[in-house]
């Protein structure tokens, strides 16, 4: 892959995206029954930026938001990482929201047999009124950036939000940024036929498509040969045939990495992952029986670790093992964004246990 040295670049990595506050119950509580709600921070293209800051590289985030304290907590929260948040538009707060708010979740963290629940309360959020022209991608990405990454949550906000991607995609890959795409299939969202409509103009841009099972199903409609309907089993040689497919339609992408989900209950899963790049196929190190804490950001965990490796300039099989380890050890915190420690990192990939540290 032909990525660009980091001495002639501002930054490692940008994303694009949405970033809300997240509201969640302590432990395993209900929204509905909940006296107190924990506050965390997190957005699908916004986590995978702040994780790679943790990890040591120099990141920034694009994005729309208002100018009040909710609002201050996305931008104090990036800025504790080291992230640039000075590619965020701010808006004036009108005292109301009518026009443009920080968009909030709520998230249910399930358990045994209750599956995790996320409630959207996002509507007209200043990132979904971000319109073309707001923000001048040329202008930042001739200060240069080695990767863009944003993905199919942002796209699928509005019609104003799929043409910024587009926009954004055209300048990267116009300055030699690499550049990512993680389909990130949301149904509460956009239909799958409103997501295939809108992708399909954007993937002549995209360098690297990540996203599991379902994503590549609803977002591109490639259907995964004998394929388990409630996704609890995954045959590996079925998802090398999707990709097969997916690169064979796409010549131009150079990569495809998409995560394995096996769901044994709220808290134990089958965790691995898969990278396609240069016309080899590369599988991670499967965690059997993982426990999770949270399950919320694991996809965004493997993107980071795999975009972290690519940078790097690691072996594509350390690249994949680098991101299912940072996926698997991001479901052991809770909250969307990383808490792992780079040494955390190479301690999980390198086959360290899980021994007390005194």
């Amino acid at each position: 892959m032909n990525i660009k040295p980091a001495r002639q670049c501002q930054w490692d990595l940008l994303s694009l995206g949405e970033c809300m506050v997240r509201l969640s119950p302590p432990g395993h509580g209900r929204i509905e029954f909940a006296h107190t709600l924990e506050v965390w921070v997190g957005g699908g293209e916004y986590n995978v930026a702040y994780a790679l800051a943790r990890l040591g590289l120099r990141t920034g985030f694009l994005s729309r938001l208002v100018d009040n304290p909710v609002g201050r907590i996305i931008l104090n929260h990036g800025r504790a990482v080291g992230m640039d948040m000075s590619g965020v538009v701010l808006t004036p707060y009108d005292g109301v929201g009518r026009r443009d708010r920080v968009g909030l979740n709520f998230t249910e963290v399930g358990t045994g047999v209750r599956a995790s629940v996320t409630l959207y309360d996002r509507g007209h959020s200043a990132a979904m009124n971000l319109q073309p022209g707001q923000l001048d991608f040329k202008s930042i990405f001739a200060r240069g950036a080695r990767w863009l990454h944003t993905g199919g949550i942002f796209s699928a906000l509005s019609d104003g939000a799929a043409q910024v991607a587009g926009e954004a995609l055209e300048a990267a890959k116009a300055a030699g940024a690499m550049v990512s795409y993680d389909l990130n299939f949301r149904s509460k969202l956009w239909s799958s036929e409103q997501a295939q409509r809108v992708t399909k103009n954007l993937v002549r841009n995209i360098d690297v498509l990540i996203g599991n099972e379902e994503d590549f199903q609803k977002v591109l409609g490639f259907d995964i040969p004998g394929g388990d309907k409630n996704l609890a089993a995954l045959d590996t040689s079925a998802y090398e045939e999707m990709v097969r497919q997916v690169v064979a339609r796409y010549p131009h992408v150079q990569a495809v990495g998409t995560t394995l989900r096996e769901v044994q209950s709220g808290l134990v899963n089958n965790w691995s992952a898969i990278l396609w790049l240069g016309g080899k196929f590369y599988r991670s190190r499967r965690f059997e029986g993982l426990e999770i804490e949270d399950r919320v950001g694991g996809g965004d965990g493997f993107c980071s670790g795999l975009i972290y490796g690519l940078l790097s300039g690691l072996a594509p099989q350390e690249c994949v093992d680098l991101g299912a380890a940072h996926g698997a050890l991001l479901q052991s915190t809770r909250g969307d964004t990383s808490q792992i420690q780079c040494s955390e990192l190479m301690h999980v990939h390198g086959g360290g246990s899980a021994r007390i540290v005194r």
